[in-house]
């Protein structure tokens, strides 16, 4: 087994204009020798972003993109807010630069406002935050990262990735009471929906790849936005719309562990002109979770926001059809962020259509759950993670979607450990890959939370049967306990088997074309659609 069984070789990525595959002199597309460790739960993720951000000093590098920010969003209590954060960090001496959607109209229920508000706090004292509308109609730039370089202390680089934007409702920790700072979500969530999500932190070389994701975007000399209304509103509020240049990027960071890390991305094929760095798009995390697929044998556990669209689950489906011991877990959120009587059958339809092909390839072998918290309250799931065989870890902001894995901007990080597992089994695949020490224990990190288990009866769930037969019978004792008026002490566990909501014929028909026009739209190039390729 190698690496290239796993990874993407430069050819595979499909976009030989980016510099990620031309960063290193061995011209390998992946970097070796790192330390990437999981924080669940934003409330993690922003403590330590916050220590971290304090800790830096006059000349230092701080960047940045997301999918929204709120300046008043508190990493760690008052006096934390994200804006006053970034801030000080500026009056220190801080180089700081960000690049943020710009997002549709706040009518629509987006963060033009906020994400404004944000930029125009850092710009005031000396920072650059630019609202990036370089999108294809009807996309979003998705990504959420933060890199932090240090200036003669390279020993001190992070990179932050995954799916956790800085902004409101993320702070959450593991007993998901939810953020007190909370934006209003599907009434059964509650005033303070409960979230579960996802970051990585990265040492190491691949510091320097993710710093190199920013920097193609920062440097694309197209307007930030070719809308003429948005123009206009650029010049009435005076917004910077033009990216001062960068420092020079500095060398990567030493080797400090054993993960090998691969960037992926996505990127559409923007009409008319596209970018420099990806004229035709990107579309390799399609790829990479191809191919990862194609070595799938055991176990394909996945945590994610959407798991739509039949057209991106047919590669889960062929490795279920292909491999009969193959099993899938997923966890998803109970109900969708939006319960209009419109917008609720547009969110379902997709997962609905995605769940019946992944049952017609794999029966009973596919399991689908969503959490609640002790109090019952359902919890969002927001996290987008996928262990296959524990051998391939990916953490990201891309969703299991056509929109993400096509039409968005996107960033996964996937992590492949050259240190073997010693656990039980050694190889759950069979293909003499062996298990690996990142991906199992990320994975059982988060089963162990899911399922409440005791630490005696955590070992058991190293094995995928045993992992999957412990996830039914964890949601069937909860089941089981609500369905009969929650007598007694609650059980131990926070999941509850998926059961999608039936939808009629006439919400049906309603609700595919606009879940494919608005929901879930097609970034590919119109010879990749008819092809059924990435």
């Amino acid at each position: 087994m190698t690496h290239a069984d796993w990874l993407l070789l430069p050819g595979e990525r499909g976009n030989p204009a980016t510099r990620l595959d031309r960063r290193r002199p061995d011209g390998a597309a992946w970097s070796r020798g790192n330390h990437v460790r999981p924080l669940v739960h934003g409330a993690t993720y922003f403590a330590e972003l916050l220590k971290s951000v304090r800790a830096m000093g006059p000349g230092d590098l701080l960047l940045f993109t997301d999918w929204r920010g709120d300046r008043d969003e508190r990493l760690d209590g008052p006096g934390t807010e994200i804006g006053t954060v970034l801030c000080r960090a500026v009056e220190r001496g801080v180089i700081v630069k960000g690049l943020l959607w710009r997002s549709h109209l706040d009518g629509f229920h987006f963060s033009e406002e906020e994400n404004l508000r944000l930029g125009e706090e850092i710009a005031a004292v000396g920072g650059e935050c630019l609202l990036d509308m370089r999108v294809r109609p009807g996309g979003s730039h998705h990504q959420k990262l933060v890199v932090l370089r240090h200036r003669g202390r390279p020993e001190l680089d992070v990179a932050y990735v995954g799916g956790i934007d800085l902004c409101h409702n993320r702070n959450d920790d593991a007993v998901h009471s939810g953020d007190r700072q909370s934006l209003r979500m599907a009434a059964a969530y509650g005033p303070h929906p409960p979230w579960h999500d996802v970051q990585v932190a990265v040492r190491g070389p691949a510091v320097g790849d993710v710093e190199a994701v920013f920097r193609e975007r920062w440097e694309d000399p197209a307007p930030l936005s070719r809308s003429p209304l948005t123009r206009l509103r650029e010049w009435m509020h005076r917004e910077d719309i033009s990216a001062d240049r960068l420092p020079p990027q500095t060398p990567d960071p030493a080797r400090c562990g054993t993960h090998t890390v691969q960037l992926l991305r996505t990127y559409p094929n923007r009409l008319l002109r596209g970018y420099p760095f990806a004229p035709d798009g990107e579309r390799s995390i399609a790829r990479g979770y191809t191919k990862a697929l194609g070595r799938a044998r055991a176990l394909i556990y996945l945590e994610d926001q959407y798991l739509w669209s039949p057209r991106v689950v047919a590669c889960f489906a062929e490795a279920l059809g292909r491999h009969p011991q193959l099993r899938v877990i997923a966890v998803v959120p109970s109900v969708p962020e939006e319960d209009g009587p419109l917008t609720l059958p547009m969110n379902l339809i997709g997962r609905v259509k995605a769940l019946e092909e992944l049952r017609r390839a794999g029966g009973d072998r596919v399991a689908v759950y969503g959490l609640e918290n002790r109090a019952g309250t359902p919890v969002y799931v927001h996290a987008k993670v996928c262990v296959i065989d524990d051998v391939w870890a990916s953490v990201g902001s891309d969703n299991i979607n056509l929109r993400s894995w096509t039409h968005d901007s996107e960033l996964g990080c996937v992590v492949y450990d050259e240190h073997p597992d010693s656990r039980r089994p050694a190889d759950p695949g069979g293909l003499g890959d062996g298990a690996r020490a990142f991906a199992r224990e990320l994975r059982l990190e988060l089963m162990r939370e899911h399922t409440e288990a005791a630490e005696g009866e955590a070992q058991a769930l190293c094995d995928p049967v045993s992992a999957f037969d412990a996830f039914a019978t964890s949601a069937a004792v909860l089941d089981a306990w609500h369905e009969g008026g929650r007598r007694g002490p609650r059980p131990p566990g926070r999941l509850r088997r998926y059961v999608p909501p039936e939808l009629g014929v006439r919400q049906r028909l309603l609700a595919i074309p606009l879940h494919r026009l608005l929901v879930d739209p097609d970034g590919r190039p119109l010879g990749m659609r008819f092809r059924r390729t990435f």
